[in-house]
């Protein structure tokens, strides 16, 4: 994928989504870190599914720890791997609290250093929240920044990074929700929705695909 390509593949997702939301439900930034952090591994359906429960109750730091591990744990247990999962929010919470007053911090390093909250995460958190240019390399963007030719990369780093560099300034705080939605509902890892994709003619994969039927 070209330059020119390039910019016409992201005119044509912005067209038709000028403003990409994530799937996830969150009414703050702590909301948004403790959705995030249980999405590992799991769906946004799901993760939304146990936060409707656990944040009526409790959806701050404090109110987290007051509420106890074993009952955080009640909570998402619905979603895999609640238990660690459960270890890593209740101690980030208790992080929150003791080093940044309860608030979430702003900076990519601060970030990871929470338990549970590894590079993705923090890029999310940074990109949603904060209107930070990052990209969050999800098995999605994985998948569709190497089959459109967009930024192929043998790891998550070196496909983010890729992104990164090739992206135009203009699109970069949205193309990472525009990317996993791509990758959700149309370029799907099994059985992409080829003929049916706005961007077929700008995919490296999806030229290739035509030249063979044409």
């Amino acid at each position: 994928m070209n330059s020119a390509q390039i910019q016409t593949f992201f005119h044509t997702l912005r067209a038709a989504n000028p403003s990409p939301q994530t799937e996830l439900e969150y009414a703050s930034v702590f909301e948004l870190l403790a959705a995030v952090l249980l999405s590992a591994q799991a769906t946004d359906v799901g993760v939304n599914k146990a936060t409707r429960r656990l944040f009526p109750v409790a959806n701050t730091p404090q109110k987290i720890v007051d509420l106890g591990l074993e009952a955080l744990s009640d909570y998402i247990r619905t979603i895999g791997l609640y238990r660690s999962k459960a270890k890593h929010l209740f101690a980030t919470c208790q992080i929150l609290l003791e080093q940044y007053g309860g608030q979430v911090p702003r900076t990519r390093e601060a970030l990871e250093s929470l338990p549970g909250v590894g590079r993705k995460t923090a890029n999310v958190v940074l990109n949603v929240a904060f209107g930070e240019p990052t990209m969050a390399v999800d098995t999605h963007l994985f998948r569709v920044s190497n089959r459109t030719g967009l930024a192929p990369g043998k790891t998550p780093l070196a496909v983010e990074l890729g992104l990164l560099k090739r992206i135009p300034a203009e699109f970069m705080v949205d193309a990472h929700h525009w990317l996993i939605l791509h990758g959700r509902y149309v370029c799907k890892a099994r059985q992409p929705l080829c003929a049916a994709c706005a961007v077929a003619a700008q995919c490296d994969h999806g030229r290739r695909l035509q030249s063979t039927i044409d």
